[in-house]
Order: C-alpha cells, then structure tokens, then sequence
C-alpha cells in the first residue's frame, strides 16, 4: 500500500520552488487531471488591491442566489485551506489529504506552491460538482496559473505599481498583463480609472469582441447616510444596500461584484435584488478591518501598499472613533514603504515597527529614521507578537490599535487571537 502524503509537508516542500510565470506546466498538469477547470464556468478577479474583497463578494451573492459557489483566493492568514472554500466552508482537513494525494503523483513534473493549490482547486471543485468557481488571480493575469480557469466574466478591480519586477515599472505595462485574462466574447467589469491603463483594456475588449462595464461610467455607486449605497448599471437600479465590510473603498468594490455576479451565465435564474442585498449584507472577509478584540480596540487590516494604506486612513477616519492610534506596522523591502509610512504619518499615530514572517521583510530599524523624517513617534520591536504586546501595554480601553503593513503580519497576529491561544 502506497503512504499517504501529509499536505502540510508536501506544500512545505514546494515552497524553495519560487515564482514561475509560465503556464506549461499548469496545462500539463490540468490536462492530465482531464481538465477539471473547463468543467465548470468561472468568474477570475485581477487587480493591485481589492481583488480578494470582490471575490468574496461575488461568491456571496452567487451563493444566495443558490449557485453552488467554489471559491479560490490566495494567499491564506492562518491555514492554507483558506484559499479554497465552496459555499463559504473551507476544504476539510480530511479533503484536502485526500484531494493532495489524488493529484501529486499524476503530474507530468513539479510544481511551484502556487501553481498546485491552483490545480487543487480546480480539481476539487470538479469533485464535489460546483456550479461556478470564483477565482482571484495571484499576480498580473497573462501568466498566472489561474488563467487557465475557463473565465466567461473578468473582473479588474484597480491598478498601481506592485510587483514592478515581474509585471513591469509602468501602470501601462501593468495594464496590459491584467488585460490578458480578458476572454473573447466575454463580459470586463472594471474599476480602473487612469485613463491610460483604462485604454489599454478598453483596446484589449474591443480586439477580442468582449463587453466592458467601468466603475464610474456604466456601473455608478453612490454613498448615502447611515452606511447604505445606491449601485446602478444600465437600467438597472438597487439603493439601501448594506455591504458587511467596512468603509467606502468597500462599496466601490462592491459595485464590481454585483456587476460581474449580474453577469454571470452559471445556469439557473437571473441573479435578483434580493440574492444581491443578502449576500452582500452577510459577506465576511478575514484580514480587511477586521476586529480581534474591544477596550482596546485591535483592528487588523492587510493593506500592503500605498493606495491600500491610503484606503484604510480613510476608513480609520470616518468609520472608527478613539482616542488615540497605535499602529503596529511591518512591510516587505520590496513594497513601497517610503509612501506608506508618509501616508500612514497623516494620522499622528504613535507607531511599534516590527517584522512580518518573510525573508523579503524589512527589519524595522531601517524603518526608523523614515518615521522621524515624518515627525511620527516610533519604536522598534522585532517581533509581532511582542510588538503587540508592546502596543496593548501602552493603549488604554479607548485607543485603537491598527495592524497593518502587511499580509504575513496580519496572519501572525491573527494566530494570536486563535482559541486556545493565550
């Protein structure tokens, strides 16, 4: 009898395999596995920020329409089995064993850690009979492993400059590889507003005969008092919608995801008013102003660069009130920190730097004099576990603290607050 991988050191044994932006050995895979991810149609989100967001959004709403909903998002704060989920219910442990071992020995040759939770996926939602798979795109569009998910409607939430080394240095060039999971004869939906980069995709629908709905042109949100919007799309109208994710970058990403579940063409009926307000009313999404704890108040947000940053300013500003803020805060050396850290100074906060769990972090000591440079008193703590206890010692039962930076920090601080944790 063969033994069984464990798929917690098997995933752990992929990851020295790096990044690969090459989709041969994806289709190797996949088509070895009989195509599992033609067997179903598929909505994939790309974007800088926001995409995970819309994803949950969207399967939210699909979901209380009555579709069967995989959902297949990346990365994970505290247990790889986060990135796959059908009806919002994560893989089980026993499921994902089995699943690692149906899959492993029938590829033609290794893959990346990225690219065999993508095939995972797509073979998992295939066994358990999904009606459509919502798919967030890992990095840039033309090359990720997710392209190979047989999209109808794309969604492209937002572009700025990230991952300049793989995707390029200009918000065209950008632009472009986000553009290629464009499929003829589909559906775009997109929030992005640079005229530009808006050519570029707008250029790539024409070419492949694809529709295109832009936020602020065909899909139109409006805030209104007490937290409710107002979305309209063509003839199209809903008002007091209530999305249960907090602030107004969350609204605007909600327009996108009532865009492209409308859109759909997963069977069944047309998606209606009352399946959009539910599922966005119930949507829960981990990492994205989330509260841990009250008195203090420990808020944790997985904002990794400027124009994510600047988002939760805003939202710290208008949706939460306290006395005072500390900001636990820890980057990788490959992010726009510079402009983060300015960004995050607007608010006066007192700030602990420490060190996300990643060998492209960057240690906080070369952080500090940045925040002195931005007038912002600041100390350094290595660790994130300690740091938060350094920022818990100093707040009192009306302050907020904010931990963010990060996606690697807002998992390890995550794991702090699990059940049996002290």
């Amino acid at each position: 009898m063969t033994q069984q991988l464990a798929p917690d050191k098997y995933l752990q044994s992929l990851m020295s395999r790096g990044i690969r932006l090459d989709l041969n050995a994806v289709r190797a895979a996949f088509a070895a596995l009989d195509n599992p991810e033609r067997s179903y149609p598929a909505v994939l989100i790309a974007g800088t920020n926001g995409k995970g967001s819309v994803a949950a959004m969207t399967a939210a709403i699909l979901n209380a329409a009555g579709r069967s909903v995989g959902l297949y998002t990346s990365p994970h704060l505290t247990d790889v089995r986060e990135r796959i989920r059908i009806d919002g219910e994560m893989i089980s442990p026993h499921e994902l064993t089995a699943a690692v071992n149906a899959v492993a020995p029938r590829l033609p040759e290794p893959l990346t850690y990225f690219e065999f939770l993508t095939v995972l996926a797509g073979f998992y939602f295939r066994q358990r009979g999904i009606d459509i798979a919502v798919v967030e795109v890992g990095m840039g569009g033309r090359l990720d492993a997710t392209r190979e998910f047989a999209a109808a409607v794309t969604v492209i939430t937002n572009l700025s400059l990230d991952h300049q080394e793989f995707l390029g240095t200009r918000l065209a060039e950008i632009a472009g590889e986000k553009a290629a999971i464009i499929p003829a004869g589909g559906q775009c939906i997109t929030g992005v507003r640079q005229r530009g980069a808006g050519g570029i995709i707008a250029a790539a629908c024409r070419e492949r005969g694809a529709g295109l709905l832009r936020l602020g042109r065909e899909i139109k949100v409006y805030r209104r008092r007490g937290g409710t919007f107002s979305w309209r799309c063509a003839d199209r109208h809903l008002s007091g919608l209530h999305c249960g994710l907090v602030g107004a970058h969350q609204q605007q990403n909600a327009a996108l995801a009532i865009a492209a579940a409308a859109t759909t063409t997963s069977g069944g009926p047309d998606i209606g008013n009352e399946a959009i307000r539910k599922g966005l009313a119930g949507v829960k999404w981990e990492g994205r102003l989330e509260i841990l704890q009250e008195n203090p108040t420990v808020l944790v947000d997985g904002a990794h660069n400027p124009s994510g940053i600047g988002s939760l300013c805003r939202a710290l500003q208008r949706e939460y009130s306290f006395r005072s803020l500390i900001v636990v805060f820890g980057v990788l050396r490959d992010k726009h920190y510079r402009d983060m850290l300015k960004r995050m100074a607007a608010l006066n906060p007192r700030m602990i730097l420490t060190c996300p769990g990643s060998d492209r972090a960057l240690p906080p000591a070369e952080l500090l004099p940045l925040a002195g440079e931005f007038s912002v008193a600041a100390e350094a703590v290595t660790v994130p576990a300690a740091a938060l206890q350094r920022a818990l010692a100093i707040a009192r039962a009306d302050d907020l603290i904010c931990v963010t930076g990060s996606l690697y920090l807002v998992g390890e601080i995550k794991k702090l607050f699990l059940p049996g944790k002290p």
